[in-house]
């Protein structure tokens, strides 16, 4: 475990909640709703917020910022404001099964559809935007439109500036497949033929939002993934002071794996390589729990050795819909992240 920095320090002291009573990892009393953590973007963070808010009232999204496509690329490049999108994601996912809950979610994830300048934007993104012009403060104006939706956790960005994401491709241009490239933006990263080698950000010291930083370092369980390995997973371990409080914290982590390779970015990886490469961007980093569906891995013992690479154990359980697409269903992983939290916790039983 790296020293304790300056900064991790202070907020450790201005965090409440890490008392030291026996009462659990964090001090909290026996019986109380675990505090949760998941770190990741776009359609697998939204799977994972969809399943822990079933099981949790005391839940933070942590959302990257790099997105650079669409609607939120264009919002981005014309008013230099955070990429919304993912952010509007997470929060439609964290929207209640109730009529309000549901039809909020519907609106926020509208796109227009015109010949126009609106075409492709969608009603939560420019929501998101228009607040944060409004009151100066990204963290503050997402509170709000979370209060507005009535979202079931609060959600942040996880740097307090857009960021570029950047690729070293091995064999990008096929005619060349020996060639390593350097591949810019999110929303090539995503789509590239060829090996994906590793991923930076621009700036390469980008500042963490102090509450996303507060949150894991007061969070009984940290949850990671599944999502977009280079482009929504391994950025939140690309910003110092994320990553510093992911080492430091008290909280057991988890890491959720894909149900299947994503073309381009993971094309051809095994549940295993998707943690070797994960262990090369962040060395330090412990987990607890990998959890991954049972279906979609083929060699468990390879996985399990791969796993104890972090410290980590294995959990294997049925997370996958059940109409053969490689989507999460939000009830199964729901069960499976409630009896990890229940065999692998110390908190006891909060329900």
């Amino acid at each position: 475990m790296t020293p304790r920095t300056p900064r991790l320090s202070r907020l450790r002291r201005l965090t409440p909640g890490r008392g030291e009573d026996g009462a659990g990892r964090s001090g909290r009393r026996r019986g109380a709703a675990p505090k949760v953590v998941a770190l990741g973007g776009g359609q697998g963070l939204s799977a994972s917020l969809a399943a822990l808010r079933r099981i949790t009232g005391d839940l933070t999204a942590v959302v990257t910022v790099a997105d650079d496509g669409g609607s939120s690329g264009r919002l981005r490049e014309e008013l230099g404001v955070l990429p919304p999108g993912d952010l509007r994601k997470a929060l439609a996912a964290l929207c209640g099964d109730d009529d309000w809950g549901q039809t909020w979610a519907r609106v926020i994830q509208h796109r227009f559809q015109s010949e126009g300048d609106l075409h492709g934007h969608a009603v939560g993104n420019l929501l998101i935007v228009a607040l944060w012009e409004q009151l100066g403060d990204p963290v503050q104006a997402l509170d709000l439109v979370g209060r507005l939706l009535g979202a079931q956790g609060r959600v942040l960005p996880m740097s307090a500036v857009p960021l570029e994401l950047q690729a070293l491709v091995k064999g990008h241009h096929p005619d060349r497949p020996e060639d390593v490239d350097t591949v810019r933006g999110q929303a090539t990263v995503a789509l590239t033929p060829g090996e994906v080698l590793s991923v930076q950000v621009v700036p390469s010291d980008p500042p963490a939002v102090p509450e996303a930083v507060a949150a894991v370092l007061d969070a009984d369980w940290v949850v990671l993934g599944p999502g977009s390995w280079f482009s929504s997973v391994i950025p939140h371990l690309l910003v110092p002071e994320l990553l510093d409080a992911l080492v430091e914290t008290k909280a057991r982590r988890v890491l959720s794996l894909n149900l299947a390779p994503q073309p381009g970015e993971t094309e051809g990886f095994s549940p295993q390589r998707h943690l070797e490469v994960l262990a090369r961007h962040a060395p330090k980093l412990a987990l607890d729990v990998v959890l991954a569906d049972e279906a979609a891995v083929p060699d468990r013992e390879s996985l399990a050795d791969a796993a104890k690479r972090f410290g980590a154990a294995v959990e294997l359980a049925p997370v996958a819909r059940q109409d053969g697409s490689p989507k999460h269903d939000p009830e199964l992983l729901a069960a499976a992240y409630d009896r990890i939290f229940r065999m692998h916790g110390r908190i006891g039983p909060w329900r």
